[in-house]
């Protein structure tokens, strides 16, 4: 198919527009190699989109649902969406035929995730249902067994899920299916709750209660031992997983909550309150403030140093994540960003009007630090060599502390645990305060 991309000289960082929806994209999300990028709009289709060719090419146009998509998923070479239609379908990415539809939700479907074995999903009818993946290998006979579980035991729309798998992994179920003892569903609702299940009894192990609006966003650290809620109250919770025991509230922000995004030690949120922040994990601490958005920042992403916001005002941003400064700025049209996606040099940018657009994000992370290799200059103009070492030392160790990670959203390894420095606050305050002089 042929991409109907054009070409914009506006700004130079604009390497394409594509048309092909016809209503707002609503999701968005990339395989695990990088290669696919599949967008699901309100125009009741998904669109599969190759990042690796010179020029972005629509691949295929996934049709069938009878109501717009609200969320897309990929699993090897499948592609799951769900629907306001109460859906789930799932399609082969290679002949954007539909090889199953699940049915059983009563609303509109909100969130659905994949582990390969199993299909998790959220609906505004007040349950999360837990699918078999397979569902097509079924005779007629045994379609009834193609949902799992239903957990329902929440009173309003749920959103965001999570699924924690169990660290033993050995335990088989009596049809061969790998469900285990340990693994777990985390749930979060608008009836200000999030809720754990266990997946191999269906049954309710830990209610989180303390937020006083509609939990919005989840988000879990990599080891999977602490849970992080984002609610319409303009809080962010810390919970422990096992026990429900809330052990921090982050305040700062002053409108909802609407995405969460952990990195190593850190955690990244955005709001309606036109603002992105850091957080140092284990503290609960604001680091860093990312500001210049003039509406609502509705998705972030973390790479390679960079924290790329999409907000209201249809502007995608790039922050210096260390220092909060805006490095570049993408400026669409009128209408606002839903989401957002980076591979390799390019940022894909999704918006209200059913518009992909893709940047060229080159270079940008070598621009972080430009300037800052010579020494420090004083009051006099001279060359002050003790300050600029003291602004190399605390950089280095704010460099460590950040650490790296090539994929954030996609870790799940355990990573060491550092003490924290005393002095890390100090070190911080005087870092941006040099940094920013």
């Amino acid at each position: 198919m042929g991409s109907g991309s054009s070409k914009e000289h506006k700004d130079q960082h604009l390497l394409e527009t594509l048309h092909e929806h016809k209503d707002a994209i609503n999701a968005m999300t990339l395989s695990e190699d990088g290669s696919l990028l599949v967008t699901g709009s309100e125009d009741c289709t998904a669109r599969m989109w190759s990042t690796k060719t010179e020029n972005t090419e629509c691949l295929g146009a996934l049709e069938g649902h009878e109501g717009y998509i609200t969320c897309v998923t990929i699993s090897d070479t499948y592609i799951l969406t769900g629907s306001a239609d109460a859906t789930i379908r799932k399609w082969d990415m290679t002949t954007c035929e539909c090889l199953f539809i699940y049915q059983g939700h009563t609303a509109k479907v909100n969130r659905v995730i994949c582990t390969g074995d199993f299909i998790f999903s959220t609906s505004s009818d007040k349950t999360a249902k837990a699918w078999l993946f397979d569902a097509y290998d079924l005779d007629d006979d045994a379609l009834v067994r193609v949902c799992l579980r239903t957990f329902k035991e929440h009173l309003k729309p749920v959103f965001p899920i999570i699924f924690i798998p169990a660290e033993n992994t050995d335990g088989v179920d009596e049809d061969g299916m790998n469900i285990n003892p340990g693994d777990i569903i985390i749930t979060g609702s608008s009836d200000t709750q999030a809720r754990s299940w266990s997946f191999d009894t269906g049954g309710c192990l830990r209610i989180f209660k303390g937020h006083r609006g509609p939990i919005i966003c989840m988000a879990t650290d990599p080891a999977g031992k602490m849970l992080y809620t984002g609610s319409s109250d303009h809080s962010i919770r810390c919970w422990n997983i096992q026990t429900g025991e809330c052990r921090k509230v982050l305040e700062g922000h002053n409108g909802h909550i609407l995405c969460l995004s952990v990195v190593n030690k850190l955690m990244y949120s955005a709001s309606s309150d036109s603002h992105a922040k850091c957080w140092v994990r284990e503290f609960g601490d604001c680091t860093r403030e990312y500001k210049g958005h003039y509406h609502s920042v509705t998705c972030l992403k973390f790479h390679e140093g960079i924290l790329y916001t999409g907000c209201g005002d249809a502007v995608a941003r790039g922050f210096d994540a260390k220092s909060g400064s805006i490095k570049r700025e993408f400026k669409g049209p009128d209408k606002g960003i839903n989401a957002i996606a980076v591979c390799d040099n390019k940022l894909y940018t999704a918006d209200a009007e059913g518009v992909l657009r893709v940047w060229d994000i080159k270079g940008l992370g070598d621009e972080l630090h430009a300037g800052q290799d010579g020494a420090a200059v004083g009051a006099e103009g001279q060359i002050d060599e003790n300050s600029d070492q003291q602004l190399d030392a605390l950089d280095h160790r704010l460099d460590s502390y950040m650490g790296k990670s090539p994929d954030p959203d996609k870790s799940n390894i355990p990573g060491e645990v550092r003490p924290r420095s005393p002095d890390l606050d100090d070190d911080l305050a005087m870092l941006e305060e040099q940094l920013n002089a």
